[in-house]
């Protein structure tokens, strides 16, 4: 083993190489990637006594604190139900949990409350290839920890998504206890609406994992998942959702069935699944929420816009971008079939060795067992639009990528255009450049 203390320089240095490189030097099209404003870094970085402090215990059906087994929360409990009620209130729901550390945490906990509220064990769910998240599958979370048993929706390619009708046959003849949409991959809003009724009928709970499009629902641009039926949304707060990384659950108590449902969601966060619950990230998560109410719409708007605008030029010279007829995507990201030019795994590290970083994908039609070199990329654009590109820049971006997805430029060669170009873009838009800016806002308005 090395020197303890030659670790200790390397790590220090590791850090610091990464936070040039990443921060400074690259163009992150990872989809599952969220950058924060000035203002929510500052405020993470206020809460540093809070990051260490423990808050277990019980909360109420308003998602507020309800009893705690510590000491010394006379302002934690508190920051912790305006976390809560700033997040209801974006979302228009009475209900919500942030103790949640994670998106997979939020799923963990809602799978295992609504199968215990229903004592039903199968739930239908995208199938792993088409774009489900792993929490969501039988070989993840769902499956090998929680003994959840899966039954696909059917999946249609061409149109990438669920197929409603068919869909309705499998929830009518599987009856499960949960029913779930969302995912990864995730290019066009789900057929919630169309499925509700056929999910009431065998009594199952609808859930909705919108890590990916959280940033999109809250601006009103994707979809609604509880007025078009979801019962429960799960979350990550650091994808579109320009937060600390974390997670939440939200939806709405109706003094019967749905309140059966929280207590159980509430009782798997705690005691089942949570005792530290991260309590640094919750004033961040606060001015989140604030700049996603006065920017939100906008900032949407012009991720999704990046992302077809991105989607057209690529297609345009010559890259299979799937989706072409109904134009690319509605959401932060797109995939692309880049067997062409050599597949997944080699045009994802040719990107990377430009500084262009996203990552390589299965698509529903490739050989699951080829996840080390699938067919296709995911591309996302909540970063660089929050960086302040617009279409001319995307589109410059895009020939940048495809000089090395065609070979036309060696990667190395690339990256100099690509770190000038990101010079270029130094800033955080569509939020506030730091705290007091924010406060003062509020005040003035």
């Amino acid at each position: 083993m090395e020197d303890f203390y030659d670790l200790v320089l390397k790590l220090a240095e590791a850090t610091r190489n990464h936070e040039q490189y990443r921060d400074q030097e690259c163009i992150n099209m990872i989809a599952s990637e969220g950058i924060k404003s000035p203002a929510v870094k500052e405020m993470q970085a206020a809460a540093s006594d809070l990051e260490g402090r423990y808050a277990e215990g019980d909360n109420d059906l308003q998602g507020h604190v309800k009893k705690r087994y510590y000491q010394g929360q006379k302002f934690m409990s508190p920051i912790e139900d305006y976390a809560t009620d700033l997040m209801k209130s974006l979302f228009k729901c009475n209900w919500a949990d942030t103790r949640l550390v994670s998106g997979t945490h939020a799923n963990l906990a809602t799978f295992k409350g609504l199968s215990l509220a229903t004592k039903n064990r199968k739930m239908v769910v995208t199938p792993l290839s088409c774009g489900a998240h792993i929490s969501h599958d039988y070989t993840g979370l769902a499956g090998a920890v929680l003994g959840i048993e899966n039954i696909s929706h059917v999946y249609d390619i061409n149109e990438m998504n669920i197929d409603p009708d068919r869909s309705a046959d499998v929830i009518r003849a599987a009856k499960p206890g949960i029913v779930t949409f969302g995912g990864s991959l995730f290019l066009f809003p789900h057929p919630i609406k169309e499925l509700k009724e056929v999910c009431d009928e065998v009594g199952a709970y609808v859930a909705y994992d919108s890590s990916h499009v959280l940033g999109l629902v809250a601006g009103g641009v994707f979809q609604d998942p509880l007025r078009e039926g979801a019962d429960f949304i799960t979350s990550s707060t650091h994808k579109t959702f320009p937060g600390p990384q974390g997670g939440v659950v939200m939806g709405n108590t109706d003094g019967k069935r749905l309140d059966k449902a929280v207590k159980k969601i509430q009782y798997a966060i705690f005691p089942l699944s949570a005792s530290s619950t991260h309590l640094g990230r919750l004033p961040a998560l606060g001015v989140a929420a604030l700049e996603m109410k006065l920017f939100g719409n906008a900032l949407a708007k012009q991720i999704v816009k990046n992302a077809q605008t991105a989607g057209q030029y690529l297609y345009e010279n010559g890259v299979k971008v799937l989706c072409e007829h109904k134009g690319f995507t509605r959401s932060h990201q797109i995939a692309v079939d880049i067997r062409a030019y050599g597949g997944g795994n080699k045009i994802a590290q040719d990107l990377e060795d430009a500084n262009i970083v996203c990552n390589k994908n299965l698509l529903p039609y490739d050989d699951q067992g080829s996840k080390g070199d699938p067919s296709g990329l995911r591309i996302g654009f909540q970063d660089v639009t929050r960086r302040g590109f617009k279409e001319g820049d995307i589109k410059h971006l895009c020939d940048l990528m495809l000089d090395v997805i065609k070979g036309k430029r060696k990667p190395a060669e690339v990256q100099q255009d690509v770190k000038a170009l990101r010079k270029e873009f130094a800033g955080v838009q569509f939020g506030f450049q730091n705290a007091e800016g924010a406060i003062n806002y509020i005040k003035k308005a």
